[in-house]
């Protein structure tokens, strides 16, 4: 079975912790950097990607905890 991604999403006046496909949030924090430090626990847990998302909706950035889709060449 493959891992859901981790998403930090704008909610209302706040930041959502959300799995990727599911409707409901795990977690609503005041803070992006608190939703950002609880989404990165649960994806190094369950060794999945943490997505976080800008203001706007749109990914700002990506971290992988387990198998990196796109691994460094080298």
């Amino acid at each position: 079975m493959a891992r859901k991604n981790i998403h930090i999403v704008p909610r209302g006046t706040g930041w959502a912790v959300k799995r990727e496909g599911s409707d409901r949030a795990s977690k609503v924090t005041e803070t992006q950097r608190e939703a950002i430090q609880s989404g990165r626990q649960t994806a190094k847990r369950e060794g999945a990607e943490l997505v976080i998302h800008g203001e706007n909706g749109q990914i700002r950035a990506k971290d992988s905890y387990g198998n990196d889709p796109y691994p460094p060449k080298g």
